[in-house]
């Protein structure tokens, strides 16, 4: 069974509110969800969190990912106006120019003769 960690950091977080211990809670985890779900280690690492005040459980957005749909809207603008500069491109869609410049260094425009 696939589960998310997003899920799993809020099932978790209800197991520390409740008192119970990281290894019982890692215990009733993988017997829920199946073996080598979450390790001791992982949820004493959360239970750390949560006693220092940080509750918040989502995914962090990560650096360096490349957002799929930039590159959708960037292809879309180029094939309308092959000669459209980078920079006008960050402009009309409010993103930064460098980004601009590595979505077209990863997306390789085949010349039309």
């Amino acid at each position: 069974m696939e589960v998310n960690k997003e899920k799993i950091r809020y099932i978790l977080q209800f197991f520390f509110n409740k008192g119970e211990n990281a290894s019982q809670a890692a215990e009733i985890v993988n017997g829920v969800y199946g073996p080598d779900t979450v390790t001791a280690n992982y949820v004493q690492f959360w239970f750390r969190l949560f006693r220092s005040g940080i509750f918040y459980v989502k995914d962090a957005p990560r650096t360096g990912r490349l957002v799929v749909e930039n590159i959708d809207k960037i292809t879309e603008i180029i094939e309308v106006d092959r000669h459209v500069s980078s920079r006008s491109i960050a402009q009309e869609l409010k993103i930064d120019h460098k980004t601009v410049l590595n979505h077209l260094r990863f997306k390789p425009f085949k010349q039309k003769f």
